[in-house]
This record gives C-alpha cells, sequence and structure tokens, in this order.
C-alpha cells in the first residue's frame, strides 16, 4: 500500500487493466439505461420518471431507486428480453476487464415465480451467457434471489425454482430487496430448502440496518456470504467473528456512496475492514444507477487508499475462492489470475 498521492497514470493503468472477479451483480440493476429505453421504444412502454434528461436513471433515495428499479424492469418480459439482456451486461462486464461474475437472477421477475416460466428464462439466460464466454472471455453464474419486501411466501416460491434447476451454472441462492422490511429470520425455510438442494447461501445485510442485521444473517440463515455487510464495521466484536469464520463480504464502494450510506468514499469502512482480517470482495452491484464500473472501482480504491497492484491481486484471489462456482471453474479462474512471466 502506498501513499495514494504516489499513483501515477503508469500504475493507475496496471491497475485498471487487472483481470477483475464481481460477486454481486443484480441482473436487472446492470441494464444499460440506453437499452431499457430502447426495449420500452420497441414495445410501445411509456417510463414515466425512470431516466434524467441526460438518459441516466432518475431516482434520489433509495426507496425511489427500488421504484425506479421495478419500472425499468418492468419492460424485461419474456426470455428472449432476458438473453439480450444477458449479452448486454455481459459485454459491460469485459469492457472492465472482468472475467467473472456472478449474477443474481430472480424467478419474481422472470416468469412471476412460476417454475415453467423460470425454466424459459434460465434457458435463454444461460445460452446468452454461453456465448459471450465463447465471444468475450467473461464467465457468468447465476445465484437465485428471492425479494425481501416481497415476503417469506414469494421467497419460498423462489427457493423453490432454485432447488428445482440448481446445478454448477446456478450455483447459489440469495435475498436482495429492502433490508427495512421483516427480519432474516423470517426467510429461513426458504433459505434452508436452497441449502437441501446444494446450494451456496448469501443474503444482503448491513448495508441500511447495522452491525445486527449482519450477526443475524450470518446466524439464522447460515450465510458464507454477505451483501454488502459494511455495517459490521462497526462493531469489532462481530468483525472478529467474521474473521474467525471466513464469511466473505460482497462489498459496492460505489453503491454504498451513490446511495448515502456513506458520504464519500474516504469514510467508506473497506479498508478498515480489511484490516482487521475480515475476507471482501468488490463489486458494483447495480453499475448503471450507480455510475460505476469496475474500472472505476478499482481506480477509486488505488486513489482513496492507496491500493497497488498486490492488493487488487489479493482482492482477485479472495474473490475467486469465495465464488460459488464448481472447483474446476475456479481453478481456471486462478490460473487466469496468474501475472504473465
Amino acid at each position: 500500500m502506498r501513499d495514494p498521492r504516489d499513483h501515477d497514470e503508469e500504475s493507475l493503468h496496471r491497475i485498471r487493466a487487472l483481470p477483475k472477479l464481481e460477486l454481486h451483480l443484480h441482473i436487472e440493476g446492470a441494464a444499460p439505461p440506453g437499452f431499457i429505453r430502447g426495449l420500452a421504444q420497441e414495445k410501445s412502454i411509456r417510463l414515466d420518471r425512470v431516466f434524467r434528461e441526460d438518459g441516466s436513471y432518475a431516482y434520489g433515495d433509495f426507496a425511489e431507486f427500488l421504484k425506479v428499479y421495478e419500472a425499468a424492469t418492468s419492460v424485461l418480459t419474456s426470455p428472449r428480453d432476458y438473453a439480450r439482456l444477458t449479452t448486454a451486461v455481459l459485454e459491460q462486464c469485459a469492457a472492465s476487464g472482468v472475467i467473472y461474475a456472478e449474477a443474481f437472477l430472480s424467478p419474481d421477475f422472470c416468469g412471476g415465480g412460476d417454475l415453467g416460466a423460470w425454466r424459459e428464462y434460465l434457458h435463454a439466460m444461460r445460452e446468452a451467457a454461453a456465448e459471450a464466454e465463447r465471444d468475450m472471455g467473461v464467465t457468468l453464474r447465476g445465484i437465485v434471489t428471492c425479494v425481501r419486501h416481497f415476503g417469506p411466501d414469494k421467497a419460498k416460491a423462489a427457493a423453490r425454482c432454485a432447488a428445482e434447476t440448481a446445478d454448477d451454472w446456478l450455483c447459489g441462492f440469495g435475498m436482495g430487496g429492502d433490508e427495512n422490511r421483516g427480519a432474516q429470520r423470517d426467510f429461513a425455510y426458504a433459505f434452508d430448502m436452497a441449502r437441501e438442494a446444494g446450494l451456496r447461501l448469501t443474503t444482503h445485510a448491513g448495508e441500511w440496518r447495522g452491525p445486527r442485521e449482519v450477526r443475524d444473517a450470518v446466524t439464522d440463515l447460515r450465510v458464507e456470504r454477505v451483501g454488502h455487510g459494511v455495517r459490521a464495521a462497526e462493531d469489532p466484536a462481530l468483525c472478529e467473528m467474521l474473521a474467525e469464520t471466513g464469511v466473505v463480504l460482497e462489498v459496492c464502494p460505489g453503491s454504498n456512496v451513490a446511495l448515502g450510506v456513506y458520504p464519500d468514499l474516504r469514510r467508506h469502512p473497506i479498508n478498515d475492514l480489511r484490516a482487521r482480517g475480515v475476507k471482501v470482495t468488490v463489486s458494483t452491484d447495480d453499475p448503471p444507477f450507480f455510475h460505476t464500473t469496475m474500472v472505476q472501482e478499482y481506480q477509486n480504491l488505488a486513489l482513496v487508499f492507496g491500493w497497488e497492484e498486490e492488493e487488487f491481486r489479493d482482492l482477485a484471489k479472495t474473490t475467486a475462492e469465495a465464488a460459488f462456482c464448481s472447483a474446476d471453474t475456479r481453478a481456471a479462474l486462478l490460473k487466469r489470475l496468474e501475472p504473465a512471466t
């Protein structure tokens, strides 16, 4: 680690060019605004108050973000739409040097929780992902995600879809949505169902509520990763527990700053969490909503905290080891992360 002021353009270029992996990416939230706007025009669907004059997504706070997210998602109504979306998202990943991503996929948005419809959507996304891997070198894996503010019953339906389609490609189950609704334990049945199907588990926690929410996620749902989890930094004992158990945080610094969880990156706790031995990864969450990319995330961390190539290579290795993919896929990723000789 160096003084951030010591980074020159050459060192930043090397950092921006590093191969990257991300574990926290919502497929709909990664949709480029132009893609959604174009799809709406094709279907003659009006999207009022979704876009700003400059074409970006329009929202003020987290509640408005969720409303705009669901409004934008409403134009995605068929497996073909999701296939096109998958291609568009992976093109953006490739442009940032991402070699592996895990995307959150929701049966609630893909077929309304119906298993038969979900299979069709999943097939379309997998075909698009296979083409992208062949053409762009980006490997995608899926994590079925229930939506917290839709309630436990819909979460059970999502878990059923996940359990029936679990394999090496669809490798995880998690929960997103409004953290301020309900409790983690309300969704224990859905998580137990996914666990019994062999799926690995993550959940959003500790973004809006405090460190207790992260502890509840780990103890009540027995997850091995936590989405965001940054509020854990407020509880030294919790940080010690996370470090000892190896629970990994899917940290999204740009998202946290854009939504006002922290006023700026300098006051973001990612560096403190790493210093306490907590395993962290870096992702973009919903990149066009938060005006970020993996390249920007890397550059900002270098400029603010003085991270060097070594820190970013360690970060990528941690991410590969925390990925929910098969052992063979992980070995291939680790091979791609080895520095050129």
